[in-house]
């Protein structure tokens, strides 16, 4: 979830560059500059960092799973090539 202080500091960081002229709706501006920054922010489908970093751990795991199983594929490759070439130059059995 979004940290509600950091959109409480940038909603009256945006009211505090509003003209002196207008500054008597001051508090209305910044409540309003708030709930527009929330629904913005709630529209673009964010993860929380603890979300971002389970994912992030996840996917490491993953690769290095993946790496052993393209090693182990070579492996047996190999070993299957290597049983195919002794058949093929074996002599004829009679």
């Amino acid at each position: 979830m979004i940290d509600l202080s950091q959109i409480d500091e940038l909603a009256r960081r945006l009211s505090g560059l509003v003209p002196p002229a207008l500054r008597e709706g001051r508090d209305e501006m910044q409540d309003n500059f708030k709930a527009a920054l929330q629904s913005g922010l709630a529209r673009l489908d964010l993860v929380t960092r603890e979300e971002f970093d389970v994912q992030r751990a996840v996917l490491v795991r993953t690769r290095e799973q993946l790496e052993s199983l393209r090693t182990l594929v070579e492996q047996l490759e190999a070993r299957l090539a290597e049983r195919d070439d002794a058949r093929d130059t074996a002599p004829p059995q009679a």
